[in-house]
């Protein structure tokens, strides 16, 4: 009992400086200053503590539950679970935190004497505490306060920059996307204390086989409708695009590279904990869900011009690639093949990892990025590389970790993605075989794409000439924000060199569950390589380091000195066949998009708008200037979305004239109603 006494203090004192945090922002409101470096301060700290709390769960391999004690209500108790999967998901919301509040020491500042400091330092801190209470709480109505927490408070960092009124759009979207997730998420634990008589995870899992199967398939259902709208899983993404890039970008870096993963550590938590064993068609639902969200969600970034949408579109593609991680697992423990399924889940643990940084890094590169362009417009910047070098440094490492790019962390957790995938390709009977190809396909069509659009937004964004006059003013982000980013860029590079080590630590995690014990591993380390079973697949980290290095030293050994060696460099004009070169002769981000936007036409429904200006109307075969403008309308909203709202209007409609004023109609009503709770009884 003692020896769980010091995580318990430890774990207590991360919630607490959170709290101050929160609470200390708020005293300081006046003093814009003071609240941010408060609000910082103990944002850091605590992400460091938790940090160190981690460390000693994992090292000394702790299992700790605790309660605080039953309160006011009977069934609830203010009581914490946190095993191996859950000091996971700490550290990752402790890794992102210290790396996104050191950065909003410097970025905060724009915001000065324009929005109140302390209101957005209260909010951020809280958020971050929901984040921690939701993936260590053991009863559902701690989780679902933890929940609401963390759902209230990130609506209000999404509508911080309140003077534009997209951003408060954006908001209410997600507000009303959330509060019907969670209706979902209430009704499964509603059903699960139905058949368990228990609020508590631990006794739901003991009681799990009173459960039928009916009503399991009935969890699963409002779980992913619940779960699956926080991630981001198409349909249910519609409000991501539009809050994350709403938020501030260190925000949008927590929301999109950790807020999403509670949905993730959530489905974990209850098919391979609570109501374990489930049936196979779960893990066929997930991978075939998982295949449109990782390939829509590409298709769909590849449209946009705005930076931060972008980058929100590709946290559904990401959540995908984990999603196909999820479902691998859960069909090979469903077919009793838990080797293959230990292989899936590390993989999508691994994935999840690395799209909390590489993703979180992107989004802070964009926010300075913005902080100096003040616009997301990637049409209007072009050439920020001579002026935001270490920003364009990092937007790169990002961009080659998400493109699955080695060295980089992307690459190897896609790998073993793709080598879970090929398992069940091998081993598995033809039904399931036909959908484990066909989102093997999908990773592949994803990789692509990813690749085309982050060259598009690298491009866009960085090369050729500014297209726009802020550009000229732009000038590199502060310190705080350098390190912030460059820390986290850091880390995309260790964890692709020593990605080998890391898989067999998160291995060692998922064996830590119940369904996973004395599991056989499917993989193994080999100095730096990863090597799958029976000589599968093997890939060697260090091996692409090395050839890494070996490229860069030539490429600027070439330079140095064989081209540049004994030559006279003179500076001078480009020749422009006589015209004056423009930033409207570059191609744009539209441009580069458009052929592959073209090429899924089927799916994506563009609509194209030639607008031609000419110099006069007898001059109509010489144009002044043509412009082509692709408006391109989410399909979920158009075919499932918009139907259903105006279903909805229309009963509403007609079930308002109920609403007649007349008090004997409302007698009426009641008698009626009574009626039919008596038939009701008599029946039961």
């Amino acid at each position: 009992m003692m020896s769980t006494i010091i995580p318990q203090i430890i774990f207590f004192t991360v919630l607490s400086f959170f709290v101050i945090g929160g609470i200390g922002s708020l005293l300081f409101r006046k003093n814009d200053v003071l609240a941010n470096r408060w609000s910082s301060f103990f944002a850091i700290f605590g992400s460091v503590i938790g940090l160190f709390f981690v460390a000693l769960i994992i090292i000394n391999g702790y299992d700790i539950s605790f309660s605080l004690g039953t309160l006011v209500l009977p069934l609830f108790s203010v009581s914490f679970h946190i095993d191996k999967l859950s000091a996971f998901f700490i550290f990752i919301i402790s890794l992102i935190s210290l790396f996104c509040s050191v950065y909003a020491i410097g970025y905060v500042k724009h915001f000065y004497e324009k929005y109140n400091i302390g209101f957005l330092g209260f909010f951020y801190n809280m958020f971050i505490l929901g984040m921690l209470l939701v993936v260590s709480s053991s009863n559902w109505l701690l989780f679902l306060i933890a929940w609401e927490v963390m759902s209230i408070t990130s609506y209000f960092l999404v509508i911080y920059d309140r003077q534009d009124p997209q951003n408060v759009k954006a908001g209410f979207l997600y507000l009303i996307m959330t509060h019907v997730g969670t209706a979902f998420i209430v009704l499964a634990a509603l059903l699960l204390y139905k058949f368990t008589d228990s609020f508590d995870f631990r006794v739901i899992q003991a009681n799990s086989s009173l459960i039928p199967l009916s009503i399991k398939n009935i969890i699963f259902i409002f779980a992913i409708i619940g779960f699956g709208t926080k991630s981001g899983i198409i349909p249910f993404h519609i409000w991501l695009p539009d809050a994350h890039p709403a938020a501030p970008s260190h925000v949008s870096a927590l929301m999109s590279g950790v807020m999403i993963k509670t949905g993730i550590y959530m489905m974990i938590r209850i098919f391979l904990y609570m109501i374990w064993p489930v049936p196979v068609w779960w893990g066929l639902a997930l991978l075939i869900l998982g295949s449109i969200s990782s390939l829509m969600g590409v298709l769909y970034a590849l449209t946009e011009h705005d930076i931060k949408r972008l980058l929100a579109y590709h946290s559904i593609e990401n959540i995908g690639i984990i999603l196909l991680g999820l479902g691998g697992a859960l069909t090979f423990l469903s077919l009793n093949m838990p080797t293959p399924a230990l292989l899936s889940l590390t993989a999508a643990l691994f994935h999840t990892l690395n799209h909390a940084t590489f993703k979180s890094l992107l989004f802070l590169s964009a926010g300075s990025i913005i902080n100096q362009t003040h616009t997301r417009n990637m049409e209007e910047y072009g050439g920020l590389i001579k002026y935001m070098p270490y920003t364009a440094l990092f937007f790169l490492v990002g961009s080659m970790a998400i493109s699955a790019l080695p060295p980089f962390n992307g690459f190897f957790s896609e790998w073993l993605t793709f080598q879970s995938l090929f398992q069940g390709i091998a081993l598995l009977p033809l039904y399931e075989k036909l959908i484990f190809i066909l989102a093997a396909g999908s990773l592949a069509f994803t990789g692509g794409l990813a690749l085309a659009c982050f060259v598009k937004a690298f491009g866009a964004t960085f090369l050729a000439r500014p297209r726009s006059a802020e550009i000229s003013h732009a000038k590199e982000s502060s310190f705080s924000l350098q390190v912030g980013m460059g820390g986290i860029a850091l880390l995309c590079l260790l964890i692709g060199l020593y990605s080998g080590h890391i898989a067999i630590f998160l291995e060692n995690i998922v064996k830590d569950l119940e369904v996973f014990k004395n599991t056989t591993s499917f993989m193994s380390v080999s100095g730096q390589s990863i090597v799958v079973e029976k000589g599968f697949g093997s890939v060697s980290s260090l091996l692409f380091f090395v050839f890494f290095v070996l490229v860069i030293a030539l490429v600027i050994g070439v330079i140095k000195f064989v081209i540049n060696r004994n030559q006279k460099i003179e500076t001078g004009s480009t020749w422009d066949c006589g015209t004056d070169l423009a930033p409207r002769m570059e191609i744009t981000a539209t441009g580069f998009s458009r052929s592959i936007i073209m090429i899924f036409r089927g799916i994506l429904r563009p609509s194209i708008q030639h607008d031609i200006e000419y110099h006069d109307a007898q001059s109509r075969y010489l144009p002044k200037s043509r412009t082509i403008i692709f408006g391109l309308h989410d399909v979920y909203q158009s075919y499932f979305y918009q139907p259903l709202y105006k279903m909805i209007n229309a009963i509403s409609s007609q079930t308002k004239k109920i609403q007649s004023g007349n008090t004997n109609a409302y007698i009426l009503y009641i008698f009626i109603a009574l009626i039919i709770s008596l038939l009701f009884v008599l029946w039961r």
